[in-house]
């Protein structure tokens, strides 16, 4: 299916160009981490002739916990998204919580994130769109694929058409997630790219203080993902996951992220 192509920095998202990758750790850090993954995530993707968003957050807004780290907040990260974009030399991507984030963020990013659970946040939606910025919504755990069109329709009525798409699993019962990957070429149909949520696919939400998660499944579900016709994979990526500060059982590690990327390029040009 040939749909609206999203251009983002130098390169355009769609399903006959090469794979995006969108990566980074799930929270802000500090700056010398952000700039030492993004740094090494440029260097494999370069390597491998892939193009690359690297994503993390300001704010962990919706973490399980009171005790959880949210993150560096608004403030101290806009300054290291600059120099990510200006010293590293990739494009950046985060999320947005509130309708006044929008505008400005916007200054400092290339791509607004709607998070799952805001997903149908009308004021947001319309605020993230009017920034005239690549905006990833993701499906809401709660959604089918077929109730994105409405979510669609707030973002292209507000006069945007820089929309990405992402599936991130639907909940099955209590404190599991399901991967459907007729999802992907259902939502397809709405004209944009789409994008599969590696890893957040693979958590357990809810379960005890933490959101735990399956980090062994993060690969199969992300071939699944891409043999199903997917044009980007999101990936949280750290360098030593276990010590992340968030989403810790689902980062998947920086040192093993270029041999799972080899395959996943082989099967997306397999597949086309």
């Amino acid at each position: 299916m040939n749909y609206h192509k999203v251009k983002c920095s130098n390169f355009e998202i769609a399903n006959n160009k090469p794979f995006t990758l969108i990566a980074g750790p799930c929270q802000l850090e500090s700056e010398e981490h952000a700039l030492k993954i993004s740094t090494e995530l440029k260097k494999i993707t370069n390597e491998l002739g892939i193009n690359l968003i690297y994503k993390t957050s300001f704010d962990k807004a919706n973490r399980t916990s009171l005790k959880g780290k949210r993150g560096l907040g608004l403030d101290k990260s806009l300054p290291i998204f600059d120099k990510i974009k200006k010293q590293v030399g990739v494009p950046v991507l985060t999320d947005v919580h509130t309708a006044e984030q929008c505008s400005i963020v916007s200054n400092h990013v290339d791509v607004l994130q709607i998070p799952a659970f805001l997903c149908r946040q009308t004021d947001l939606l319309i605020a993230a769109a009017k920034t005239g910025k690549i905006i990833n919504v993701k499906k809401g755990q709660f959604l089918a694929p077929w109730d994105m069109t409405n979510v669609i329709k707030k973002i292209e009525d507000s006069g945007n058409r820089n929309i990405l798409i992402t599936e991130r699993g639907a909940s099955f019962g209590y404190n599991t997630l399901v991967s459907d990957m007729r999802s992907l070429p259902i939502m397809a149909k709405f004209g944009f790219p789409i994008v599969f949520d590696a890893t957040h696919s693979a958590q357990l939400p809810g379960d005890k203080h933490i959101t735990e998660g399956q980090r062994d499944m993060i690969p199969v579900l992300a071939k699944s993902a891409v043999a199903a016709g997917c044009d980007g994979i999101f990936m949280e990526v750290h360098n030593d996951p276990s010590n992340a500060k968030s989403d810790a059982s689902t980062q998947w590690p920086l040192q093993n992220l270029k041999e799972t990327l080899e395959v996943l390029i082989s099967i997306y040009e397999a597949v086309r």
